[in-house]
């Protein structure tokens, strides 16, 4: 089947401050020794990036790139699906759910994937399994 890996989990694993830090670490290395595939999109590695960059620093964005990307599988965002979110954001009407989020929800949806590997509230609201 597979799980889906949100920035929120990828943030929470490579920063020691985070309040979800041991319990993110500890699932990341049960999910590498496991079978089922890992799956995110190139716009939760960006905004992880960013974050962890912004946030944490630089070791951290090579600790993405070394430790978390080589064991992922990336959904690469195409126009299509781009707009699909886009459209799926601006109909929520909420200002609180971001494009990333919709874009994820999107691939989860297209890939049947009903479990995020997520501290964010919104895969739960929509419906998703969250596990940490």
């Amino acid at each position: 089947m597979g799980l889906f890996v949100d920035t929120s989990a990828i943030y929470a694993a490579l920063n020691a401050r985070d309040e979800h830090h041991l319990a993110a670490r500890d699932r990341w290395t049960d999910l590498l020794s496991g079978d089922e595939p890992l799956v995110t999109s190139n716009y939760v590695l960006v905004e992880a990036a960013a974050l962890l960059g912004r946030r944490v620093g630089l070791q951290a964005v090579r600790d993405l790139q070394t430790e978390f990307a080589p064991a992922l599988e990336i959904s690469w965002v195409g126009e299509p699906l781009h707009a699909r979110a886009v459209a799926a954001l601006l109909t929520t009407g909420t200002r609180d759910l971001s494009l990333v989020d919709c874009v994820s929800f999107e691939i989860m949806r297209g890939l049947g994937l009903d479990t995020a590997f997520a501290f964010d509230d919104h895969f739960a609201q929509r419906g998703f399994r969250c596990i940490p």
